[in-house]
């Protein structure tokens, strides 16, 4: 096996590594609701994600597209393999960090700042493709704006609608629908997240002359979504803790709310090949059905912490990518 396939081969398992810390860390974000509202128990929840993340993952590939080509041209670029190498050892790294502390990072914006800044590292600012790149962008800042003022807009007809109901028996009837409601946000996590490890290792084939389009390879795809599944069954009890109590005590109607909210953007920006943070997306949809529901139940605190932590990632892990290059760069192996 010559050094370059070898590379290759290190990449795919470092983007499997990647899918399935994902699995553990975002997918929190799909079934907290329903577990602090106890519509599901914890370990049935998690199979249940699992189980409709994997489908999610086999169903599309038009954000793993946009990641193996939207950032940089894998066809142009001189030193790829090192390159994506280190975002991907940069975006886990991230990870671990903020899942070690219970913090709703984004694992799109850490692997999406980790090849950028990787990118510029390797092949200067001239590799970046700018138009693809601030699309991506554009994507990852207004999605959570969109959910909050869709979950707003709709816990506020839901209020409208249910003002002269029983409240027990309406939280009863849906915390019978957040059983669905999860589903349907897990398989929409799937059908995004999933695919921006799809992506990096398709990026990787075409670098390492095993791969001639920016097409996903059926098994790429099979072994992301398996990786993904694994990663879920494990589960992400810190993260489940902070976006299901601690933004504000969620009740099966608002769970409801936030639950739809959050599927249908995520699923929007998979329809137009976009990859979106689903920890923003999920957690600004609580967010806005909470400021619907009553605005000083809403912990802006967390939510504080939250954002800042979703803006300093993109940065950080973009450093984090050039300086993981540069100690690539030390050994003549890489």
């Amino acid at each position: 096996m010559n050094s370059l396939l070898f590379v290759v081969v290190f990449i795919v398992i470092f983007a499997l590594i990647f899918d399935f810390i994902n699995g553990f860390h975002d997918t929190a974000n799909a079934i907290a609701t329903s577990v602090s509202t106890k519509a599901l128990t914890p370990r049935r929840a998690i199979i249940l994600a699992a189980v409709m993340n994997f489908l999610g993952a086999l169903t599309f590939t038009g954000v793993a597209q946009t990641i193996t080509s939207g950032i940089a041209n894998p066809f142009d670029l001189q030193n790829g393999t090192t390159m994506i190498l280190a975002a991907l050892i940069s975006a886990i790294t991230w990870n671990l960090i903020t899942w070690l502390f219970g913090i709703p990072s984004s694992s799109s914006h850490a692997i999406i700042g980790a090849i950028a800044g990787a990118v510029i590292a390797s092949e200067g600012f001239s590799a970046v493709q700018y138009g693809g790149f601030i699309s991506i962008i554009e994507g990852l800042i207004f999605s959570p704006v969109i959910a909050f003022v869709v979950g707003y807009i709709l816990y506020s007809i839901i209020k409208v609608v249910f003002k002269n109901r029983n409240l027990a028996k309406t939280n009863k009837q849906f915390r019978r629908i957040q059983m669905v409601t999860a589903a349907v946000q897990s398989y929409a996590h799937g059908t995004n997240d999933a695919q921006k490890s799809m992506g990096i290792i398709t990026m990787a084939l075409i670098v390492g002359g095993v791969h001639t389009t920016t097409e996903v390879p059926f098994w790429v795809q099979l072994s992301c979504a398996t990786a993904m599944a694994l990663g879920t069954s494990i589960g992400g009890w810190r993260i489940i803790k902070t976006v299901g109590s601690k933004i504000m005590k969620i009740r099966p109607v608002n769970g409801v709310a936030a639950d739809l909210t959050g599927a249908a953007t995520i699923f929007g920006a998979t329809l137009i090949h976009l990859p979106v943070s689903t920890t923003h997306v999920i957690s600004t949809a609580i967010m806005g059905v909470g400021t619907s529901h009553r605005i000083k139940g809403v912990n802006w605190g967390i939510a504080q912490r939250m954002v800042v932590t979703w803006v300093i990632t993109l940065p950080m892990t973009a450093l984090l990518g050039a300086l993981v290059l540069f100690i690539l760069q030390l050994f003549p192996f890489f």
